[in-house]
């Protein structure tokens, strides 16, 4: 997911930035990457989506017990699982949004 959206912005920006004269040689070309970033140096799209989560986990953290959204997020599901691998819950992507930081 977090590549998907990476590739998004890359496009958006490639979008916005359309072509570029090349001050050495006097051609019309596409910005790299890296020249796309020093251009805009608006914050990382994964950055931002990993501190609001991070963020928004913080204000669930501190609510009520018996508020729905904090008993979704320490409660335990009940029943039998299906077979597979087990689904990603929002409490183990905060674990990995949270040993991944916000580098």
């Amino acid at each position: 997911m977090i590549d998907r959206l990476s590739v998004f912005e890359h496009k958006v920006l490639k979008k916005l930035s359309a072509s570029w004269r090349d001050e050495v040689t006097g051609e019309w070309r596409r910005l790299r990457n890296k020249e796309l970033h020093d251009l805009y140096s608006s914050p990382n799209i994964i950055r931002v989506i990993i501190s609001r989560t991070i963020r928004w986990a913080g204000h669930v953290a501190r609510m009520e017990d018996r508020r729905c959204v904090y008993r979704v997020l320490v409660g335990k599901p009940e029943g039998k699982r299906r077979l597979g691998r087990n689904r990603r819950r929002w409490k183990g992507n905060i674990k990995k949004d949270l040993g991944r930081g916000l580098d």
